[in-house]
């Protein structure tokens, strides 16, 4: 596949976000009118949950969806919270929810209550697209990620997510790995999202290549398998496409 092509490829896969500490309305407005002008329109908008209603009226004519994340970025134990959240997106106009695992709990061994976090979260996103976010720069080995990533497994989820983008490690090519071979090895019709700081279009082809090489042709790359959350890679995608090659 040629640059250019792949490049409009990428549009579809990539979820546009925003999610910084200084996020206004002219932000999230501006986001949106940034996703829905492009002649490839990108999967979703990612904005903080008191956005959501403000994204979902901005694309309301398009068909770019509104994702917010929960639980974000310290992927906390307790599920209240978190349930109450997700209810408010939803209620607000939110077509995904990204929830943050609670990965220090499961690192610390309290698998049964990362379980009850997993049944809270899925009851009550049974019509949005729900992606667990791993924060897979924070396991110490490969076979905690692996572990993490079994458990998920077991609920109904659409995707496993590497990253909050808002640690010192987030996403890598190894952890891509990882999550792909053990959802290849699942089974499950479950999606990927690589996240964080994936800036450049060489970036997020490594992504797209190791995802094709990993899941095989039967595994469409399409935006219900595979993700890149990114705030300003849709600028790098853009001048590639007009390279025309």
């Amino acid at each position: 596949m040629r640059d250019f092509e792949l490049a409009k490829q990428l549009i579809s896969n990539l979820d546009l976000t925003s999610l910084n500490k200084n996020d206004s309305d002219d932000t999230v407005v501006n986001l949106c009118k940034k996703a829905a002008i492009s002649d490839y329109h990108v999967a979703a908008v990612c904005v903080w949950p008191k956005f959501v209603h403000l994204a979902a009226k901005a694309l309301k004519d398009t068909d770019v969806s509104v994702a917010t994340v929960v639980n974000f970025p310290h992927g906390n134990i307790k599920t209240d919270p978190v349930a109450a959240e997700i209810k408010k997106a939803v209620s607000s106009g939110a077509d995904e929810i990204d929830a943050v695992f609670p990965y220090k709990t499961f690192l610390d061994g309290n698998v049964d209550a990362c379980r009850i976090f997993l049944d809270t979260i899925t009851s009550l996103t049974d019509k949005v697209t729900l992606k667990i976010i791993l924060e897979s720069g924070a396991f110490p080995h490969i076979r905690h990620l692996q572990d993490a990533c079994r458990l998920c497994l077991e609920y109904d989820i659409d995707f496993l997510k590497t990253s909050t983008g808002k640690t010192d490690v987030s996403a890598t090519p190894e952890a891509a790995n990882v999550i792909l071979e053990t959802i290849k090895s699942s089974k499950r019709e479950v999606g990927f999202k690589a996240s964080g700081g994936i800036k450049s279009f060489e970036q997020a082809r490594q992504y797209f290549s190791l995802a094709q090489i990993i899941m095989g042709t039967k595994w469409p790359l399409d935006a219900r398998h595979f993700r890149i959350g990114a705030s300003s890679l849709l600028d790098d995608i853009n001048k590639t496409i007009k390279k025309g090659y």
